[in-house]
């Protein structure tokens, strides 16, 4: 298979407009002289609706597109909640985590925790963030993202890796101002695209199955599939394919009540409010508009499911009844899901398929930007500029955060095609994201509202993270790992809390944080947004329980 030349139009049609319009959006907001906070955080001259949007394009990516369709076509709408429940998160970020990193004028989450802690927490944290950012979140996008472009166009799995990476380098060297405009049009067309091949996967799944129409192919959905239409898992309740050739629960993934009132918001809170590619947007904003380009993002990701978990289960339902018999598996006869979305964008009309394409390409790019930025930023501020270079000028620093974009991705290509042998890779990234993310999570949510925490104790739950993760998934493989997660957090606060009451200088610890009530009043119009989108959340995990 591969694209029509008007599949290869409309593509190149999405490519020059994105390149023109950042390069114009370089060129027009260019300073005489680019200083590093220009470059990093694009002070200012972010949008609420930039913003928002640039979150969006940064957090959906082949990632969602590839992997979470493929959990669409293993567990059906269950693996939704990372997405609805992120929606819930972005409130809680933006009511309580924003305002205190604006008031402490902080760029980088490396630089919170210096100020916070001290230089030794900082740095170590600096260095598991840039570990994760490049060997597991870069490089699995650029795996997954050549993966789907392969099966699109029939082009080699090295030259889609190569040209993706060529193309976010494009846009990530022009700084934080070109990402986030230029995530504007990625956000358009990623959504446009997306709902496209949702559209078609439902008419596809209608005509097969002996419906008329969109909607019918939805209520197919849910007759055929209604082991795939549960938010809540019970353990045993469903089996999926392990990826050789065997079965495991699903409950391993996303445990129950857990993925409601419990671990989820350790992942959701550590990605959305302790993560510098996210975060990052909003620090160079003032805190009315930071926090409405938050909301509209939590807006968006309410309509992420129909985008990338639909067509998944649209896969599952057709395989299930004869489809795809060949395409969804792998050389051995294994079951692959995240062959799912690949293997709908087959089956578009010419001219959709380009458009699906160009959608697709849209979010791996803006997503390969925005995390390379983001380890440009924490290596340039927190790890060159603080050890190799206190006096660096603001143009050696902006020199030195392209080199490390360059550096990143030449090392996200080495690795990439070594993650082809993964069952779900959406799964993946989770689960070893979360090997720092309780940590994390413990290190700022007691920095930020309990003033005796102390440095020493921050730092010991830094070195522990990563340890006490990896003991209990070898020791105890019987635990889900987001219920894990739960659990080193739990013990990290506890070290913590001991370890800062045992030290009588925290009574009055100088590092302690002053908050007042009055930096998390919000506005009317957020307070409305906020309650409208809670209420959506109530009633679709009301409707599938």
């Amino acid at each position: 298979m591969g694209l029509h030349t008007i599949d290869y139009l409309i593509f190149l049609l999405y490519f020059v407009i994105v390149s023109g319009y950042g390069y114009w959006i370089y060129k027009r907001k260019q300073s005489k002289t680019l200083d590093s906070k220009e470059f990093f955080l694009a002070e200012g001259s972010l949008t609420w609706w930039a913003i928002g949007a640039s979150l969006i394009a940064s957090n959906i990516s082949a990632e969602q597109f590839i992997g979470m369709s493929g959990s669409g076509f293993a567990m059906g709408l269950a693996i939704s909640t990372y997405e609805w429940m992120a929606a819930a998160t972005l409130i809680v970020v933006a009511i309580f985590f924003i305002p205190i990193y604006l008031k402490n004028k902080i760029y980088t989450m490396p630089q919170f925790l210096s100020q916070r802690y001290n230089n030794g927490v900082a740095t170590i944290m600096a260095v598991f963030w840039l570990l994760v950012y490049v060997f597991v979140n870069l490089s699995s996008i650029l795996y997954l993202g050549a993966l789907a472009i392969q099966t699109i166009t029939g082009l080699d799995f090295y030259y889609c890796m190569y040209g993706m990476a060529i193309f976010a380098i494009f846009i990530t060297l022009g700084g934080m101002k070109v990402i986030g405009y230029t995530d504007v049009i990625q956000v358009f067309v990623l959504v446009l695209g997306g709902l496209a091949t949702t559209y078609l996967a439902l008419d596809l799944v209608s005509d097969q199955l002996g419906g008329g129409g969109i909607f019918d192919g939805l209520s197919i959905l849910h007759k055929e599939a209604a082991d795939h239409f549960s938010m809540i898992l019970s353990e045993g309740e469903l089996m999926i394919p392990n990826g050789e050739g065997g079965t495991r629960d699903a409950y391993m993934d996303l445990p129950g009540l857990s993925v409601v009132i419990g671990s989820m918001w350790i992942i959701n809170l550590s990605y959305w409010g302790c993560n510098q590619y996210i975060t990052q947007r909003a620090l160079g904003a003032d805190l009315n508009t930071a926090r409405s380009g938050l909301l509209f993002a939590a807006f968006l990701k309410l309509l992420m499911p129909v985008i990338v978990v639909l067509p998944g289960i649209a896969a599952y339902v057709l395989f299930k009844n004869g489809a795809f018999q060949q395409e969804m598996t792998n050389e051995l006869g294994h079951i692959k899901p995240d062959h799912a979305y690949p293997v709908l964008l087959e089956l578009l009309p010419i001219g959709l398929r380009g458009l699906s394409f160009a959608a697709l390409t849209a979010a791996i790019v803006a997503s390969l930007a925005g995390k390379a930025n983001s380890i440009s930023t924490i290596f340039t501020l927190d790890i060159y500029q603080k050890f190799f270079n206190k006096g660096a000028s603001e143009k050696r620093l902006v020199g030195i955060g392209r080199i490390a974009v360059l550096v990143s991705f030449i090392i996200a290509v080495l690795v990439a095609p070594l993650l082809r042998n993964l069952d779900q890779a959406f799964q993946y990234i989770q689960e070893y994201t979360g090997f720092i993310s309780p940590g994390v999570f413990a290190i700022f949510a007691l920095g930020f509202f309990w003033k005796r925490t102390t440095s020493a104790a921050a730092l010991t739950a830094a070195l522990l993270t990563i340890p006490l993760s990896t003991f209990l998934k070898f020791q105890f493989a019987e635990i889900p790992f987001i219920d894990r997660m739960g659990i080193v957090f739990v013990v990290l606060a506890v070290i913590m809390i001991i370890i800062s009451l045992l030290d009588p200088k925290s009574k009055n610890n100088p590092k302690g944080l002053e908050i007042d009530a009055s930096m998390f009043k919000t506005s009317t119009s957020f307070n409305i947004g906020a309650v409208i989108i809670c209420g959506i959340l109530a009633a679709l995990y009301t409707m599938f329980w």
